[in-house]
């Protein structure tokens, strides 16, 4: 079955190549294109009002777009469609926005000079639970997160932790492994457990962690040496 994927970008050049890649990529669907955040949350709002959920799976979201950037639509996009999975677009590498993003729900962060056969690999991940962060992002998050200072970037966004974790021997070594970025069918293969197993210790694990996203929990055990 195609993933069906819906692009926010306000660059008509870079959101035409990525309609066009998508449009010519076995195993992918576009579902819908906007040039605005707002522009998508205005469709989402049509479709609700006349009783039709859309069949939105991915949304590849720019974060530099006009009138409402790519944080706060997240935050409305998740607070819409849960299940959909954001991924953030950007030129640059931004240490704060990635943290905002991956607070405000985003589920993975690409550079857009991505090239094109990685962007679909990347896609592919994170339709079976993988949650995309280009290696230069990741390192970028992955320092800032260990900086524990209380003044620190990585404490401007996260809540003190949880006083009592109480994750199995099981939920651990599944956080292990999205730690070290592995998709949901690599865990269930590593583990030797079903992918519905998976799903079922990672709502364990964003209960304890009290997070609501793969990167956050990620992000979280990380930062506060959890794993």
């Amino acid at each position: 079955m195609d993933v069906n994927v819906v692009i926010i970008e306000d660059n008509p050049h870079y959101r035409h190549g990525l309609e066009t890649l998508l449009q010519n990529s076995p195993g992918f669907c576009l579902s819908k294109s906007f040039g605005s955040a707002v522009a998508a949350l205005d469709e989402l709002a049509r479709l609700d009002r006349v009783g039709i959920m859309p069949d939105w799976q991915i949304a590849l979201v720019d974060i530099e777009l006009p009138q409402m950037n790519g944080v706060t639509a997240t935050r409305h996009l998740k607070k819409a469609l849960p299940n959909l999975t954001v991924v953030m677009l950007t030129v640059f590498e931004e240490p704060a926005t990635i943290l905002e993003a991956i607070v405000a729900g985003a589920d993975g962060y690409l550079l857009k000079k991505t090239t094109a056969p990685e962007m679909l690999s990347q896609l592919r991940s994170i339709s079976e639970g993988g949650s995309p962060l280009t290696p230069d992002i990741a390192r970028t998050v992955l320092s800032l997160l260990r900086d524990n200072t209380p003044k620190g970037i990585a404490g401007k966004f996260f809540k003190s932790s949880p006083t009592k974790l109480d994750l199995t021997g099981r939920e651990h070594e599944v956080l292990q492994c999205l730690v070290k970025g592995l998709s949901y069918k690599q865990v269930a293969a590593k583990l030797d457990i079903s992918i519905h197993t998976v799903r079922t210790h990672i709502r364990g694990i964003y209960s304890k962690l009290q997070v609501h996203s793969e990167a956050e929990a990620v992000a979280r055990a990380i930062r506060e040496n959890i794993v």
